[in-house]
């Protein structure tokens, strides 16, 4: 016989998991890439490549995507949204002119918004199909 944990118990760990997927996904991108590229004019750049978050872009796709296809489309939302601002916030709370809040902000809502549609398109699509 097999045991298994309570639904709603796999829901309630749903969020903290996808959270630390999340931070763990920036770290990976993102988080080692700290300094500002100068141009030959002067101007600055970065820290991050396009390519960078590209992939932090498809890795949360893929992370979202699987979540909501199995039910867990609300911690899928919140989970990661709650991932990427914490992480958002560590990564750039250093900055000195306050500014950071404003790209915190952002952060969470672009990924609630991105997070949300994802989830409401993929449960859509799966139960159309059952």
């Amino acid at each position: 016989m097999r045991r298994e944990l309570p639904k709603t118990l796999v829901h309630q760990l749903a969020v903290p998991v996808l959270a630390g997927l999340a931070m763990a996904s920036w770290a990976a991108w993102l988080g080692w890439d700290q300094h500002r590229d100068v141009q030959p004019d002067g101007s600055t750049t970065g820290p991050y490549e396009a390519w960078q978050v590209i992939g932090l872009g498809l890795t949360l796709l893929a992370m979202v995507s699987w979540a909501a296809s199995r039910s867990y489309g609300v911690a899928a939302v919140f989970g990661t949204s709650t991932g990427l601002t914490v992480a958002a916030y560590y990564d750039w709370s250093d900055d000195g002119s306050g500014l950071y809040m404003i790209g915190v902000g952002l952060v969470m809502i672009g990924s609630l918004t991105v997070t949300g549609v994802l989830s409401l398109v993929i449960a859509s699509t799966r139960r159309t199909r059952h």
